[in-house]
């Protein structure tokens, strides 16, 4: 009897749940509407539609979702980005491994024309990218007289993982090949004290390009990775796959609660592809012997204590700073070297819990090398000042913002830290070239 009492009850019992399955639906509906116009300023059901997979809200920094190695070897610069006509709209790698609208050397076509090369590693780069996008620095350059009228050009040969000397080889090698620059602005400090230290601790000579960078190449090259870096090579390559089909996914999502969901089971799968990207880093085999080996890497006998290393490290910076310098000076160019902001080098900023999550690591190498490195970094200062390199300390560039300005563990910048950043380079550039006409004009 009481079965059949249960059993006369099932329907309501599954109207109920239906009628609160459908709730739950349609909070959760609305909750996502709302998150995704926090997220990205629009209504989700008005959007507009984007083809860009970088759009889609999800933090890709770092991810090759095309190819694991996007560099290749080169003979002079030790190493590009591969040539590709696609990389992103109004971008392309071009001829010279760059990212860049232009194919290079760049000749001007008309005599107001104004060239700046943007020289480092992967700050430098993404720098030289939002300044074509948003010409910041050209706002700033319009305001002296003489350059109202100039037609700004920025070109990058900056390239993520380079460090001195490459930056000083790129601008002689495009020199030679009679590359008209106006101005050379130089991004740079983090990885030379970064990457740097992970050459010492592998027995490369430091002022070799990043090891980090180069023997992934070597190592193809000579078939030599180890059983544990394959798989780790293995579980990236699913996990590229998976996060590419999330994106798919993401682009033909209907409803803001399937935007949700996608959005945050794809971020999750970045987070597990960055942290098998530092397995991978750490689980390949040692450089074989320069004999057995096709590409020849000058190597150390022993590994530098850090005091050593680190002095040697600043002063392959500083030396290679001043002989930019030189061979600009000789043709009245001038040359601007900033010291990147790092999360990991103290200073008056006040980060909050959001951020510290996103920008801190207690696993990663670099912290340590930038707590040891930027100070005898700073120490080199009084003699590159000393030899008339305009050279701005750029540590403390976001000390005045509350906002999220970092988008990893490693050294890279949001959109507004890119802002900031840039008008921080400006208004240093500016500032120095006013007072410097200032002094021209009393003498």
């Amino acid at each position: 009897m009481k079965d059949f009492k249960v059993i006369k009850k099932i329907p309501e019992i599954l109207k109920i749940a239906a009628i609160n399955l459908a709730l739950l639906l349609v909070f959760l509906e609305l909750g996502s509407l709302g998150w995704y116009f926090v997220k990205h300023k629009q209504f989700f059901y008005t959007r507009s539609k984007v083809q860009d997979k970088s759009a889609l809200g999800i933090n890709l920094e770092g991810v090759r979702l095309n190819q694991s190695i996007v560099e290749r070897f080169h003979p002079f610069f030790g190493f590009v980005q591969k040539p590709s006509a696609d990389f992103r709209p109004g971008f392309k790698v071009n001829n010279y491994g760059f990212i860049s609208p232009y194919d290079y050397p760049l000749k001007k076509t008309k005599k107001n024309q104004f060239i700046i090369g943007v020289f480092g590693g992967s700050v430098a780069s993404n720098y030289g990218i939002f300044e074509v996008q948003n010409k910041i620095l050209p706002q700033y350059l319009k305001q002296l007289p003489g350059l109202q009228d100039k037609e700004f050009i920025i070109l990058s040969f900056a390239t993520g993982g380079y460090k001195q000397p490459q930056q000083l080889l790129i601008l002689n090698y495009f020199l030679v090949l009679g590359q008209e620059l106006d101005m050379v602005v130089n991004i740079d400090g983090f990885n030379e004290v970064a990457l740097s230290n992970l050459n010492n601790k592998n027995k490369i000579d430091l002022a070799m390009p990043s090891i980090q960078h180069i023997l992934p190449l070597t190592n193809l090259a000579n078939n030599s990775l180890s059983l544990k870096a394959m798989k780790a090579s293995v579980r990236i390559q699913e996990t590229k796959t998976k996060i590419n089909e999330g994106l798919e996914s993401l682009q033909r999502c209907s409803f803001a609660a399937c935007d949700a969901l996608t959005s945050v089971y794809v971020q999750n799968l970045v987070n597990n592809y960055r942290k098998d990207v530092i397995a991978f880093d750490k689980k390949q085999t040692q450089p074989q012997k320069n004999g057995d080996n096709v590409i020849y890497i000058n190597k150390n006998n022993s590994v530098l204590s850090d005091s050593a290393a680190f002095e040697e490290m600043a002063l392959n910076w500083a030396k290679s700073s001043i002989f930019m310098h030189k061979v600009l000076s000789a043709s009245n160019v001038p040359y601007f070297q900033v010291l990147q902001p790092n999360q990991y080098y103290q200073t008056q900023r006040v980060f909050g819990e959001a951020e510290k999550r996103i920008a801190f690591n207690n696993d990663t190498p670099y912290a340590k090398a930038v707590k040891i490195g930027y100070p005898a970094l700073l120490s080199k200062f009084p003699n590159l000042e000393k030899n008339k390199i305009n050279i701005f300390n750029g540590v403390k560039a976001f000390d005045k913002t509350k906002d999220v300005v970092y988008v990893d563990s490693c050294c890279h910048y949001n959109q507004a830290g890119q802002a900031i950043f840039s008008n921080y380079v400006g208004r240093s550039i500016l500032e120095y070239l006013q007072k410097n006409e200032a002094r021209s004009k009393k003498k």
